[in-house]
């Protein structure tokens, strides 16, 4: 069972993933792996890096040894470590290094988010680091099978970065935090689909 806490974390980044990730097409892959179940969406209990590093190679042998059609993709919410991005950023370093120990080269690929997610070059404020941003730290796997494949199937992939920065400016700061406020609404409801490493 999820804590309280635990379960808000999820339910927030479950409803993050609908209503921007999905709902805004930040991810023109994203919906069909949702519908069919096949992203597994874990919160960690993770107090320090070193603990969410262990929490990390735990998902990634689990990703490894589920069939594709069970799960697609992975979610490692964070809640309680790597608050500040500079820290989150290096850790990412970090993570990286496991992957490849593990023999993850071309197999799995990490992606993350942030609620102070910041592309280099931009300001704090600019609300195209939202496309990146999440209710907490998230780290997510991907296989790097399914990328292709996803890449394979839409043509203008290339041009997914560029949408959707003119996605969020026309949504603007005022609408991502009202996007924001919804999804923290939409948390205090039922929410299945997420899992704790309890």
């Amino acid at each position: 069972m999820l804590s309280p806490e635990n379960s808000t974390a999820a339910a927030e980044t479950l409803a993050w993933l609908d209503r921007a990730v999905i709902g805004l097409n930040l991810c023109p892959f994203a919906r069909a792996v949702r519908v069919k179940g096949q992203i597994r969406c874990v919160v960690s209990d993770a107090r320090d890096p070193e603990a969410l590093l262990v929490a990390l190679c735990d998902e990634v042998q689990l990703l490894l040894a589920t069939d594709v059609t069970e799960c697609e993709t992975t979610l490692l919410v964070h809640p309680q470590v790597l608050h500040d991005f500079t820290d989150y950023n290096d850790f990412l370093d970090v993570a990286e290094a496991a992957l490849e120990s593990m023999g993850c080269d071309g197999v799995l690929q990490l992606a993350s988010f942030h609620p102070d997610y910041q592309f280099a070059g931009t300001d704090a404020d600019d609300v195209t680091n939202a496309t990146n941003r999440s209710p907490y730290p998230t780290l997510h796997l991907l296989r790097e099978a399914s990328i292709d494949r996803a890449v394979a199937a839409f043509p203008d992939a290339a041009e997914i970065y560029e949408v959707n920065l003119r996605t969020m400016e026309s949504l603007g700061n005022s609408g991502w935090q009202d996007l924001r406020e919804q999804c923290r609404r939409d948390a205090a409801g039922p929410h299945p689909g997420a899992t704790t490493d309890d």
